[in-house]
Formats: structure tokens, sequence, C-alpha cells
């Protein structure tokens, strides 16, 4: 006669597997897009001579400074479960505003968009927050308020606003501190600024938990209402401060500026690991899917036999990728 031996699981080698299964998923989810981003430098500076330069580095952290600022902003709303589709507009009002005022001073020039681009913002946080109203439908109206008042204010666009010559607005983008451009310090500051407000702060503990569940938030007597408002506020002053800068870098305010900008902002923001449903993500994360958007146009360019449509269609791809790979690791994680 024989004796079989089954190997006995306990619960606590059970729960340990699921644990280490869930620390690994909320891993790949957070940090997946920093290690897809070194893949793609390394790989892109063998492939390309002129990428690794100084020079094409430093393009890259401009041109990515715009998208970033507007990206911050939209981080915390979508980490709210919400929705900003008003920041492509409004990032453009704020570049024609600040190009219109430049004429009266750099002080001007950069209050004036900032506090019209915040009473829009204002005007949405109160109607989603106090009036109930879904946040895609709110800011989508945002989306054509903004746009047309940009088109009163430019008569369609065939007005362009100029910054003066020898201004010194203009140096707010186009400056340098230590050999690297303004811009890219103040993504940098930006970025500090909204780690610590998000892990060092209360508010930043109400936006994770009203992403979570909002009634559980609710409940727990937090402000939920006023915690909505400053997100969305604060999305629209960070896209109008895009816009001020924008507008120093080109010495002019463009209309056609900031089309599709929110969803390049919103590509960033969930690239970076930020749930869409709320409730979890980092700026960090985000600012790691801005310039792996960047270096992801930048090789395009550098391919010559691509034309810029390519960078829709691999931004596109990537997103859905992304946003599928989320919703599998987040099933692995509750389990």
């Amino acid at each position: 006669m024989t004796t079989s031996t089954v190997p006995m699981i306990t619960p606590g080698t059970a729960g340990s597997a699921r644990s280490s299964k869930a620390r690994a998923a909320r891993l790949v989810q957070r940090q997946g897009a920093l290690v897809i981003l070194m893949i793609a430098m390394v790989v892109s500076t063998f492939a390309f001579d002129s990428f690794g330069t100084r020079g094409n580095l430093v393009s890259i952290a401009v041109q990515a400074s715009f998208l970033a600022v507007v990206s911050l902003g939209m981080t915390f709303v979508i980490m709210t479960a919400g929705i900003d589709l008003s920041v492509g507009s409004v990032f453009a009002l704020g570049g024609v505003l600040a190009a219109w005022g430049s004429q009266y001073g750099t002080l001007v020039a950069v209050l004036l968009p900032l506090a019209v681009c915040s009473l829009i913002g204002l005007a949405q946080g109160l109607t989603i927050a106090r009036g109930g109203l879904p946040p895609f439908i709110v800011t989508l109206a945002g989306l054509l308020f903004a746009r047309g008042v940009l088109l009163l204010i430019t008569d369609e666009g065939s007005t362009t606003y100029k910054v003066p010559v020898g201004s010194s607005f203009r140096q707010l983008a186009q400056g340098e501190l230590l050999g690297v451009p303004y811009t890219v310090w103040i993504v940098v500051v930006l970025f500090l600024i909204g780690g610590l407000i998000l892990h060092r702060t209360s508010y930043g503990s109400t936006v994770l938990a009203i992403g979570g569940q909002e009634d559980a938030a609710d409940l727990m007597g937090l402000p939920v209402a006023r915690t909505k408002i400053i997100a969305y506020v604060m999305s629209a002053l960070l896209a109008g401060l895009g816009g001020v800068m924008i507008a120093s870098y080109t010495s002019s305010g463009v209309t056609i500026l900031g089309v599709g900008l929110e969803l390049e902002a919103i590509a960033a923001v969930v690239l970076g690991g930020t749930l869409l449903t709320g409730g979890a993500g980092t700026v960090l994360g985000t600012l790691v899917g801005v310039l792996l958007l960047q270096v992801i146009k930048n090789v395009i360019n550098q391919v010559g036999a691509l034309n810029s449509n390519w960078q829709a269609v691999v931004t596109g791809t990537i997103l859905l990728t992304v946003v599928t790979l989320q919703q599998w690791l987040t099933k692995v994680e509750r389990r």
C-alpha cells in the first residue's frame, strides 16, 4: 500500500502569495512608464546620432515643459475621478491674453491670463462640485467657452498679438539659469510643490480619498466639494500658466495652439500610472509620462520616412495598451 503526500498550503502562505502579486502589480502600474522611458532613451541614443546630444535633450525638455505644466493640473483632477477637457482651449486663451498684456508690462502679461483662466476653472469647479453636473459635460462646455472667447478677442484668429521686442516677458521662457532654460526650472519647482501637496498635506489625502470612494469620503466628513473646486481651479490656472510660457517662448499669441492638448495631458497622466477611475497616482509618474510622449515625438522626427501624423498613431496605441494593462493590474491587485 502506498501513500501520497499532498502539499498543504497554509492560509498564511496563500495570503503571502496574493500580497506579493498585489505588490508586483502595483509596482508595474506605477513604475512601468519609467522603465519604458529609460529603454526608449537608451535605444534611441544608439539608433540616432543626434538623439543623445545636449542640444536635442534640452529641446526635448523645453518642448515637454508646456505639456508638463498642463498635465500637473490634470493629474489632481483625474485623481478625484474627474476630467478636464477645457485645458487645451484655456491654454491657448492664456497665451493670447499674455501676448496682448505684454504691451503693458510683464506683470500684466503674467497675471491677466492667470486670473481669467482661474475664473474659468472656478466656474467649472462650482458647477461640478455644487451643481452635481458630470465633469465631462461641464468641461466640454468650458472648452467651447474658452475657445469662443479666444476667437472673439482675435477676430476669429485673424489678429495675432506679438510680444514687443525687448520686452522682459520674453525672458520667462527664453532665458536660462546655469545653462538650463527657465521653463525647465519652472516645471521642476511646480512638480516639487505638487508632490508635497499630494503626499504631505491633508488636501492630497482628500483628493485620493475622493477618487477612491467619494461617498465614503463624504461620510468621513472630508471637504469633498471644496477639494474638487480647488482641483479644477488648479487645472485651469496651470493651463493658463502653460499658455503664458508658450507666449513667451514664441513671442506671440497663436490661436491654433492647444488643439488636442487636453488629450495629450490625459495620455501623459494615464501613462504615468494615475488611474482614470481616480484614487491612485503620483505627480512624478505624470512627469515621466510627459517625457515619454515627448521622446516618442522626437524619435519619430528623427526618422525621416515618418511624418508627424505617426505621433498620434503611436501615442494612441500606447495609451490604449496602458489603459488595458491598468485594468488588468488593478484586478490582480484586488484579488
